[in-house]
């Protein structure tokens, strides 16, 4: 009896020792994992960003060169939007806001809308969303040029009523077989533009204040490499 009780202690023991170690394993393997989702969730955001205002537009360090502003329920974000401003010679030329379209067919889009001072699309791109793939998605600059469609708009081009996709009696496509995913980007960007508008004083004086210090420039791929390092230390 005394060497079956010992028998059976030592496999608690062992299965004990066997459920920490697995239990472990799995929260640094978990912790790893979102740690990797991060960057590479940032590693697309600064690509989006570039693309919207290029390098040669700008001189200033655009990454870390934000501001932040008012909320707006319009724009569905929480709290202070946080935009990124581009500048040249110091001056302000331009500034990307993160919006979110609430009302996409799988949920919210997350996007970045890049405006000029006055106020027209200089870019828009997705940064995140769930849409259909081979319908909706095609809001991704890899699927089509849809997106593109709202570089040079303004509220007055087209005007207000034209802001919606063609089956609506509006001015933008509709993609075949998906209609309330481009209704939803559509729609998120006019209502950044009329936020732009509404807050145009506050913007202004918030993109004059001094501007962050310009370090050596960064760009996605230099984002790209400090995260490889990482990963690799």
């Amino acid at each position: 009896m005394a060497a079956l009780a010992q028998s059976i202690r030592r496999s608690a023991i062992g299965l004990g020792l066997f459920a920490m170690i697995t239990g472990g394993t799995i929260a640094v393997t978990q912790a790893l994992t979102e740690k990797r989702i991060q960057e590479q969730a940032a590693r697309a955001e600064a690509k989006a960003l570039f693309e919207i205002i290029p390098e040669s537009a700008h001189d200033n360090n655009l990454l870390r060169d934000t501001v932040q502003l008012p909320a707006s329920e319009r724009l569905a974000t929480d709290g202070p939007l946080t935009a990124w401003v581009a500048r040249r010679d110091g001056r302000p030329t331009g500034m990307i806001l993160p919006i979110v379209a609430p009302d996409g067919y799988s949920g919210n889009i997350r996007l970045l809308v890049g405006v000029d001072l006055n106020g027209t699309v200089l870019g828009v791109r997705v940064t995140s969303h769930k849409e259909t793939p081979g319908l909706g998605d095609r809001i991704e600059t890899k699927k089509s040029d849809w997106i593109r469609s709202f570089e040079g708009r303004s509220l007055g081009q087209p005007p207000h009523r034209e802001w919606n996709v063609k089956k609506n009696g509006g001015e933008f496509d509709q993609f075949t077989g998906a209609t309330i995913t481009p209704r939803a980007v559509v729609k998120a960007v006019q209502k950044s533009l009329i936020y732009f508008r509404q807050n145009r004083q506050v913007i202004r004086e918030r993109l004059n204040e001094a501007p962050s210090p310009r370090p050596k420039a960064i760009t996605p791929e230099t984002i790209a490499g400090e995260a490889t390092r990482s990963e690799h230390s």
